[in-house]
């Protein structure tokens, strides 16, 4: 009975890993994070503990994006909802 979901096709590349690393040692939450990138948290983790990219090196503070939180779909939507 139990179906996955199809896969979002959403990947994280060498130059995002560098924005994540980065934006972790900023101190961005990692649900922020992965909001940002529309990954799953495990993906965040996975760069912060080297599992994944283990030789990139973080991006420089003025290379990052606008700390979080991310307005996500779900927030548009209620309110396009309260107009």
């Amino acid at each position: 009975m139990s179906a996955r979901a199809e896969p979002s096709g959403l990947a994280i590349s060498e130059s995002d890993a560098a924005l994540i690393r980065g934006m972790i040692l900023r101190g961005d939450r990692h649900h922020d994070i992965a909001a940002f990138f529309g990954v799953n948290q495990g993906r965040i983790a996975e760069i912060k503990d080297g599992s994944r990219y283990p030789g990139v090196t973080p991006a420089d503070p003025d290379e990052l994006p606008p700390k979080g939180p991310y307005l996500t779909p779900k927030v548009k939507w209620q309110e396009s909802r309260l107009r």
